[in-house]
């Protein structure tokens, strides 16, 4: 043992020398923020005449702009006449089925300069993302930072050719990042597995029982990460989603099954089991009243993603159900009434949105889900806090980000109108700061049709599942 450590210690010193040791003399950069009507986050009223100070990649100061003194070579950045945020941070984004760099680059650049600092994609293939995570990390690439989920599911669910396109190269339900569970699984493992794709979090997404509910989320939480699921996993209920512990409950459409006896008991099925609009919109269900109350109480996020059920055009390719015209399972005025009695109970709220606006609009989805949620009867006060807080306690990251105070990451978002008064005035961006680094607007460079060109489903490769697979 001693010679080992002699070795490493001429190792240690030979790479010193040759110039891998860190700097001590090199000065970390500090940049004050001045003149901007602060919005901290935590939905208290904005504030005036304060300077932010940060220091590499952290804030470590907000002081009254009146008798401060910078500190000397700090940069100045005169930003009067503004507001400034938080970071926005989007919590649902699929960014990567099937895989391809260049694409879920142009999008994450898109997100960075509109104001998103960080973003969380629930199931995706993380062989790739994991690799632009970092890449975003460390501010080598103008992307948020990205925090994934790996993917909890019973076997059959992984027949959806989604699962089968993001495990690519392997066998959807067989991988590290999109496992399938039963009750012969090694629950510790699994979740070990998990955690060794450097992910953030398990998604319980489809076709798992309440008790394999309980036990994943009792054994992420034991061994340190989040467990986030659908709102109805089949045939788990959204109650019974909630007494398992799970941390963020995704879409608001589903929260609607708990007032019903019948309800669809597989994920493929739930298309046949369209949700009645009129037993929710008229008032508050007692049903959903009773989760919701449970839900506030125990601090489970609501991830509505009221984005995917705005009203818009017929989707490509849907077929009419039973012969009859196509009708949605679930309407957007169901999203919400369900979203505003969440609201109204005191469930914490976030904004995801499962999706991307068109490559031709300048800003983001998460701008359309505020606008939504704003439509809805929330406070702009209130969504932004949902947009920032609230987003980083889905991300685990309350410590680190979500607000802006002496402490957390300089993640930051400087618009030219009040937020304060419609949250619309969010796509008025001049300016965003993440981890310290300075994003001007003005440098944004618009997407093509080619950087938003996905790639196509039909183009992977899908291998045949072994015969003796019991999926």
């Amino acid at each position: 043992m001693r010679i080992k450590l002699v070795l490493f210690g001429i190792i240690a010193a030979l790479f010193a020398g040759a110039g891998f040791a860190a700097d001590e003399t090199s000065e970390v950069k500090v940049t004050v923020f001045t003149g901007a009507e602060m919005i901290d986050g935590t939905g208290a009223k904005p504030r005036k005449g304060l300077a932010i100070v940060v220091k590499g990649e952290k804030i470590v100061a907000v002081e009254r702009e009146r008798g401060f003194t910078p500190p000397e070579g700090a940069e100045i950045v005169d930003m009067s006449g503004q507001y400034v945020l938080p970071g926005l941070i989007n919590v649902h984004e699929h960014m990567n089925t099937p895989p391809k760099a260049s694409y879920t680059e142009a999008m994450m650049r898109r997100e960075l300069y509109g104001g998103v600092t960080a973003v969380r994609d629930p199931a995706d293939d993380l062989r790739l993302l994991s690799e632009i995570a970092r890449a975003a990390r460390l501010n080598e690439i103008p992307s948020p930072d990205i925090y994934y989920a790996v993917m909890m599911a019973g076997p059959s669910f992984y027949e959806d050719p989604r699962t089968q396109a993001s495990s690519s190269g392997g066998y959807a339900g067989q991988v590290p990042w999109m496992q399938a569970v039963t009750d012969e699984t090694d629950i510790p493992l699994a979740i070990a597995m998990a955690r060794g794709t450097s992910a953030s979090g398990i998604k319980i997404y489809a076709n798992l029982p309440a008790h394999l509910v309980k036990a994943l989320t009792e054994e992420a939480h034991k061994q340190g990460t989040q467990s986030w699921s659908h709102s109805m996993i089949f045939p788990t209920t959204p109650e019974e989603a909630v007494d398992a512990g799970v941390d963020v409950l995704s879409h608001a459409c589903d929260i609607a099954y708990q007032a019903f006896d019948k309800r669809p008991t597989t994920y493929p099925d739930r298309g046949n089991y369209p949700i009645p609009t009129e037993d929710f919109v008229d008032g508050d269900n007692p049903a959903v009243a009773a989760l919701y109350e449970k839900m506030s109480s125990k601090g489970t996020i609501l991830d509505p993603t009221l984005y995917v059920y705005r009203p818009r055009e017929r989707p490509a390719g849907a077929r009419p159900q039973n012969g009859e015209e196509y009708t949605p399972r679930c309407t957007y005025e169901l999203t919400q009434a369900l979203t505003l009695q969440a609201y109204r109970a005191g469930v914490d709220i976030a904004t995801g949105t499962d999706g991307f606006t068109p490559w031709q609009e300048p800003y983001l989805s998460v701008h359309t889900e505020m606008e939504l949620l704003q439509d809805t009867g929330m406070k702009p006060l209130d969504i932004i806090k949902s947009a920032t807080l609230i987003g980083a306690k889905v991300l685990g990251e309350e410590e680190e980000m979500g607000t802006i105070e002496a402490g957390k990451l300089a993640n930051m978002v400087f618009v030219s109108q009040n937020p304060t008064k419609d949250v619309t005035n969010l796509k008025s961006v001049t300016l965003v700061v993440k981890r310290g680094e300075q994003y001007p607007r003005s440098d944004y460079i618009p997407l093509t049709e080619e950087d938003a060109r996905p790639r196509p489903m039909d183009s992977v490769k899908i291998l045949p599942l072994p015969k003796d697979s019991e999926n």
